[in-house]
């Protein structure tokens, strides 16, 4: 599967990560908290593609 492009990797990492921080702070419950944490990983995930990328040579 290919990843996406960086400018979206970026997107996804920052978007994610401010939904993350804020989440539990705008919905008072248990659904704010796994939204946060939801959004968390999404963008752990956009980090790791990130930096996934730089490691692998561009072939072809």
């Amino acid at each position: 599967m290919k990843t996406p492009p960086r400018p979206v990797l970026w997107f996804l990492f920052l978007f994610n990560l401010v939904v993350a921080a804020a989440a539990p702070f705008a919905v008072d419950s248990a659904q704010g908290v796994a939204a946060g944490v939801g959004m968390g990983v999404v963008s752990l995930g956009a980090s790791v593609a990130l930096l996934g990328g730089r490691a692998r040579p561009q072939c072809g």
